[in-house]
């Protein structure tokens, strides 16, 4: 994907006198590909300049920096239309906008940025757009006029805008395979539930529904990113997305305080072990090994085998009507899934907070936990 989102930042100087500036990151970068999705003003503008078949160069901001580089043209200070816009593209020259996109300042403008900046480009249009993007920091918007692509600049960054129609073929391909995981990580998690309830839970069956939650997380932030993209487009595609992902973030965050190694596992430690997470390379998913080092068992085959039990968050938590603020003081109490289980209704009763009525239907959870493996 773009090397524009997911990112955060701002835009600061390099050192030296050329006044380059770092590129854009995070949030900047995803307001300016979210600038350009269908449905918003820019990209209806971009749009009708592909129609044209002209071409266009499009500065997104204005300062003494852009100003120093803009040879000729005329000021409009006109308040932006995507109309305007194509007309105005029909010269040869960029039109430059301010910040916010609500005004165009300029236009027919000749942009001259230093010539010693690196471009991989070899238009000249591109070239201009490439290197005022890398001088001023504002995004710059090519639109070509031979092949039709539109392309964002972005500091040292290039973002190709495609058509809907393509994003739309590459997230639904993604979302079939979101979908698969779904499944897989359905059956998975019942079947660890099942093992955690006869106490016959081995590492390998949590990593086993850890490796399916990775695969889900980074495949939905894939489609995400399509979904930003497509805008008004992609209601249906994010509609599907929430429904497929809505509780995974959750279960990941109970699965790692049910099995982290030590004594302590509370919001601190689970947040260390999901970010470990995320900094495994897609390649390390391909081991199962691999993902035990973030939850404190050794990566190696012998340790899979290992015989693991549950504090009990995360089938607590699925009992109805049991607060999970009531959830922290019986993992507290009792200190593994095994001993809820075992507990009597007096006993729950003797948790700070669980009155006799929660402790009934905490109870009546767990019996059917045991009985049946589902609360």
């Amino acid at each position: 994907m773009s090397g524009l989102l997911g990112r955060s930042g701002t835009v600061v100087p390099r050192d030296g006198d050329s006044g380059v500036v770092q590129e854009r990151s995070g949030e900047a970068e995803r307001d300016v590909i979210a600038r350009l999705v269908p449905g918003t003003q820019l990209r209806d503008g971009v749009d009708r300049i592909l129609l044209a078949g002209t071409g266009g160069l499009v500065v997104l901001g204005y300062d003494e920096r852009v100003e120093r580089i803009c040879d000729g043209g005329f000021e409009l200070d006109a308040e932006f239309a995507p109309t305007r816009l194509r007309e105005l593209s029909k010269m040869d020259g960029a039109v430059v906008l301010s910040a916010d996109g609500s005004r165009i300042v300029r236009a027919n403008v000749h942009l001259v940025p230093d010539p010693a900046l690196p471009t991989v480009e070899s238009g000249t249009r591109h070239k201009a757009a490439e290197r005022t993007a890398a001088l001023t920091g504002y995004p710059v918007v090519s639109v070509s006029a031979s092949t039709g692509l539109v392309t964002v600049y972005v500091g040292g960054a290039r973002h190709l805008v495609q058509p809907s129609a393509v994003i739309l073929t590459r997230a639904n391909q993604a979302m079939a395979t979101l979908q698969r995981y779904r499944s897989r990580l359905d059956e998975v998690t019942r079947r660890l539930s099942a093992l955690e309830v006869e106490d016959l839970a081995a590492l390998r069956d949590v990593l086993t529904v850890v490796h399916c939650l990775e695969l889900m997380r980074r495949t939905a932030g894939e489609i995400e990113q399509d979904v930003l993209e497509l805008g008004v487009d992609g209601r249906q595609l994010a509609l599907q997305l929430s429904e497929l992902v809505a509780d995974t973030e959750n279960l990941r965050r109970l699965l790692a305080r049910d099995y982290l190694v030590g004594e302590a596992a509370g919001e601190a430690q689970a947040d260390r072990a999901l970010t470990r997470l995320d900094a495994l390379a897609e390649p390390d998913l391909l081991e199962l090994a691999n993902l035990a080092p973030p939850l404190g068992y050794p990566a190696t085959i012998e340790a899979l085998d290992t015989a693991v039990g549950p504090r009990g968050y995360r089938l607590i938590a699925q009992i109805p009507r049991v607060p999970f603020r009531k959830v922290e003081p019986l993992v507290a109490a009792f200190g593994t899934l095994r001993a809820l289980l075992e507990a009597a209704q007096a006993d729950l009763e003797g948790v700070d907070g669980v009155n006799a009525q929660l402790a009934r239907r905490i109870r009546e959870g767990l019996t059917r936990l045991g009985e049946h493996g589902y609360a």
